[in-house]
């Protein structure tokens, strides 16, 4: 079903809804704050010479005044309600079609008619309102208890464009409604999806560090050659799961708290963060050669150990989407303009209909390895946003290029 169409399912679910329950506070509540209502009534009273004019919430069994504008004194405001027999409003709803007549006493339809005797009217105009969907809501009427010319093509073609008017209105604040209650609906479901990755990501802590604990007391056992090739494949594995819980509980915090917060030192131990992360994948990957060139040869300003998870992020992309067993570089310095580390990868260039998605959460290319989440360059990208940096990406000459770009920092920061 598309939007448009699922909006307007929940708009004729709401108007049945009202319908069946016969709950008009709703109703009632917006027109009788709707300036457009009020400056239509008064048009309405000020064009035909009525002195009575209201819009009517009507069904088969209740007539209720949704707004009204009384200078004959007939004592029916917003919330009020008469018994539907006592209008002829039954009979618009019945048939569709409007009710006017000038003078009760001498009209050949309606002269002498007992509703117009009980209440006095004289002049009356009542002409349906209907959505633009064809539901009808109610009425437009106009009331005197003097001979009105309310059966005038000029005033008839009026009332039928301000009933129109109003219906179309009233479809559009119903719209809108439904939109505000299907937004609120997306924004609630959004935050218990988070709240469930949070909590997936914190309870999988348990198990993965089990197994950690298990690999470590196995490496300190004799083991047979072929347990000695498929426990560092099995510790790999494992070292994936932790970087994608990690990856998930960094998501799931900077979504719940508003965004990753990196705490920067005025002499953080970059290249030592970095160093550490490139032989953890050298490890993790020993079919891939890393050549690593670090000219950090000055103190730096940043939160070394979020720069590091940024570069194994992308390195672990690397990895997964460049040429196996090709060559990939790592190389940091630090210039004029901030500090600059790039991580380059031999392999198919990234589609141009994809790098303008390529930093968001949950975006993999067509061809992605089944293990990725799609949430790696999307983190890097937030800690170099966090450090008042961004991450660039270049294809040539086969080789893909992410550059991470961070200014200077000369002060301890704590920013998102």
């Amino acid at each position: 079903m598309s939007g448009r169409a699922a909006q307007q399912a929940v708009i004729q679910d709401h108007a049945a809804y009202l319908e069946g329950t016969h709950n008009f506070q709703a109703d009632i509540e917006k027109l009788a704050n709707s300036a457009l209502i009020g400056t239509v009534l008064e048009t309405v009273m000020l064009a035909t010479n009525m002195r009575f004019a209201a819009v009517a919430r009507v069904t088969a069994d209740r007539w209720v005044a949704c707004r009204t504008v009384d200078e004959v004194n007939f004592g029916l405001s917003s919330g009020d309600e008469i018994e539907i027999q006592s209008t002829f409003c039954q009979s618009v709803r019945d048939t569709s079609q409007k009710v006017l007549f000038n003078d009760a006493a001498t009209d050949d339809v309606y002269g002498g008619h007992p509703i117009a005797a009980k209440f006095g009217i004289v002049s009356y105009a009542s002409i349906p309102i209907y959505r633009s969907d064809g539901t009808f809501f109610g009425t437009l009427c106009a009331i005197d208890t003097e001979p009105r010319d309310v059966k005038h093509p000029r005033a008839v073609a009026m009332l039928e464009m301000f009933a129109d008017i109003i219906g179309r209105g009233l479809e559009t604040e119903e719209r809108l409604e439904a939109q505000e209650q299907m937004v609120s609906h997306e924004r609630e479901l959004s935050r218990i999806q988070e709240e469930f990755v949070a909590v997936l990501g914190h309870d999988l802590r348990n198990p993965v560090a089990a197994l950690d604990a298990g690999f470590r007391m196995l490496d300190r056992e004799p083991m047979s050659e072929k347990a000695q090739t498929v426990l560092p494949l099995m510790r790999s594995s494992l070292r994936r799961m932790n970087d994608l819980i990690n990856n998930i509980m960094l998501h799931a915090k900077a979504r719940l708290g508003g965004g990753i917060r990196i705490s920067a030192e005025p002499d953080a131990p970059l290249a030592e963060a970095i160093t550490q992360v490139v032989e953890e994948v050298r490890a993790a990957c020993p079919d891939h050669e890393i050549a690593l060139e670090l000219q950090l040869d000055r103190p730096v300003s940043c939160d070394a150990p979020r720069v590091a998870q940024a570069i194994s992020n992308l390195m672990s992309n690397a990895v997964r989407h460049g040429t196996p067993g090709a060559l990939i570089s790592v190389r940091g310095l630090i210039d004029a303009n901030g500090i600059e580390i790039s991580v380059a990868n031999n392999g198919a260039a990234v589609p141009d209909e994809l790098r303008q998605d390529l930093f968001h959460p949950f975006r993999r290319g067509a061809h992605a390895a089944g293990e990725g989440l799609g949430l790696g360059l999307y983190i890097a990208s937030s800690i170099a946003t966090a450090h008042n940096g961004r991450i660039e990406v270049t294809c040539e000459s086969g080789t893909t290029t992410f550059n991470f770009r961070i200014p200077l920092l000369s002060a301890v920061i704590e920013a998102n």
